[in-house]
């Protein structure tokens, strides 16, 4: 937990000094739409972080091959991300009228986030793991931290190869969601792409340091969504009139510090419980 503490605390004040440098190359106005897509983004990624604890549990993961599999995890990302950035700014230049498209996809996920219980997904019968099993021979045991293995004179995928496919499948949906959302705030890719890459860049530690206390963020997902509705609902009204990306950054930051707060205090009680338990 420490390192992973002060590991996430490198990252953010690695992004913060970019931030500088943006301010010192593009100017303020410019550095405020970087800062508020990366407080976005980040916010977003905690989303990624319970799937990914579900993921892991599924494929009983042991946590070394976890640090191996987020690595990869994180460039595939990276990669898919980059491309779908290109598309969605090729797309909004020539199609104006697609942001509204975006606005209302993120008022409809807005929507199915907190009003929508999540059911326990089967990983193991998605299409991505049917395919997997048809097309390319599977091992069920892990062969310490490799993505394939040599058994019986045939090369196979290992379980760790299954999660880091799930991984990656499962940010590009996330994608879905949290790339539109910064579309809201700036259309420049330059600032859309850095943005994103500083807030993936950091997943890593995060997920160590998140996964320990995931119980206790019960109002975080509410907070959320709140957020991706304002996003959505800014893209949806910038005709009518435009909500300034600083009271944008400040709403933001305000509902999640607010939502974690009262998460930590609802689940306080609880929490002082578990850990006095012998």
């Amino acid at each position: 937990m420490r390192a992973a503490a002060q590991r996430t605390a490198i990252w953010i004040v690695l992004s913060l000094l970019f931030n500088l440098v943006v301010w010192k190359i593009r100017g303020p106005d410019k550095a405020l739409e970087f800062l508020t897509g990366y407080v976005i983004e980040y916010s977003l990624s905690v989303d990624n972080i319970f799937v990914f604890v579900l993921i892991f549990q599924y494929f009983q993961v042991p946590p070394m091959a976890q640090h191996r599999a987020l690595v990869w995890g994180i460039v595939g990302a990276l990669v898919m991300r980059g491309v779908m950035i290109f598309l969605g700014v090729a797309l909004v230049e020539r199609f104006d009228f697609i942001l509204y498209l975006f606005g209302a996809f993120l008022l409809v996920s807005a929507w199915r986030m907190f009003f929508v219980k999540q059911e326990a997904k089967d990983f193991g019968q998605s299409w991505i793991m049917r395919c997997c099993n048809w097309a390319i021979p599977v091992t069920p045991v892990f062969h310490d931290e490799h993505f394939k293995a040599r058994v019986n004179g045939v090369w196979m995928l290992t379980p760790l190869a299954l999660a880091l496919i799930v991984i990656d499948v499962m940010d590009l949906v996330f994608a879905v969601d949290s790339i539109p959302a910064v579309f809201a705030i700036t259309r420049d890719p330059f600032i859309v792409y850095t943005s994103n890459i500083c807030a993936i860049l950091g997943l890593r530690s995060l997920y160590f340091l998140v996964a320990k206390m995931i119980t206790r963020f019960v109002y975080l997902k509410s907070g959320l969504a709140i957020v991706l509705a304002f996003v959505g609902a800014k893209m949806m009204l910038r005709d009518v009139f435009e909500i300034p990306t600083l009271l944008s950054l400040t709403f933001v930051i305000g509902v999640l510090a607010t939502t974690i707060c009262i998460s930590m205090a609802a689940t306080h009680k609880s929490a002082s419980q578990r850990d006095s338990t012998p």
